[in-house]
């Protein structure tokens, strides 16, 4: 009975030291979970707001008892991140018509851009990821492990691109870090959403001839 109090009380501590760190990446990676074996059907779109938004929302809510301000819904330093989106886009421009010419870049994304999809599909499902991402995850991670928080929410991000382009997945590593940079750096995930929208656009209009 001693053994088992002494383990009770570890599994209490453990618990009680890490809750934040626990509800973060636990709810996240319900989120993510769920999207894969259950999404909405009748709106794909909406599928990714409610596990991706709705659900941390949810979380910070009633399970961190916390404002959603400190979870980079507010501006944040938006002199700081106006700067980084315009060079960001600026510099992916280039990069992008280069990788638009890769044979497994055009074959997945060269089927014309449909400006009706892009809109009411594409601009939510990255609004979504982003803020699951560069705004619950970051932010839920920042007071525990500081800097370190834009490193784990990179391999989420990773994992989300697999079954795109091997290149596109690869490069991850790299945006993923440098979108969860900006994000941190701004206090804010909507720098990351603005830039992420920019790059999908340009994408499309590169692949699409």
């Amino acid at each position: 009975m001693k053994f088992l109090r002494q383990e009770y009380q570890e599994i209490k501590n453990f618990i009680t030291e890490n809750y934040q760190t626990i509800l973060i990446l636990g709810v996240a990676t319900l989120s993510l979970t769920l999207q894969w074996y259950r999404p909405l059907r009748f709106s794909p779109a909406f599928s990714y707001i409610f596990y991706f938004m709705l659900l941390p929302v949810l979380a910070i809510h009633f399970g961190l008892k916390d404002h959603l301000l400190n979870y980079g819904f507010s501006l944040g330093e938006y002199k700081v991140w106006l700067v980084y989106v315009a060079i960001t886009i600026t510099l992916s421009v280039p990069l992008l018509f280069i990788a638009s010419h890769f044979s497994q870049v055009h074959k997945y994304y060269g089927r014309g851009f449909d400006y009706y999809q892009f809109f009411t599909l594409t601009v939510p499902t990255l609004l979504a990821w982003e803020y699951l991402l560069r705004g619950f995850i970051l932010f839920g991670l920042k007071e525990r492990f500081g800097k370190a928080s834009i490193v784990i929410q990179m391999v989420p991000f990773v994992l989300l691109h697999f079954g795109k382009p091997e290149v596109e997945s690869l490069s991850c590593i790299i945006t993923g870090l440098w979108f969860g940079w900006v994000a941190y750096r701004g206090r804010s995930f909507w720098p990351a959403f603005l830039i992420h929208v920019a790059i999908n656009f340009i994408n499309s209009i590169f692949t699409s001839f």
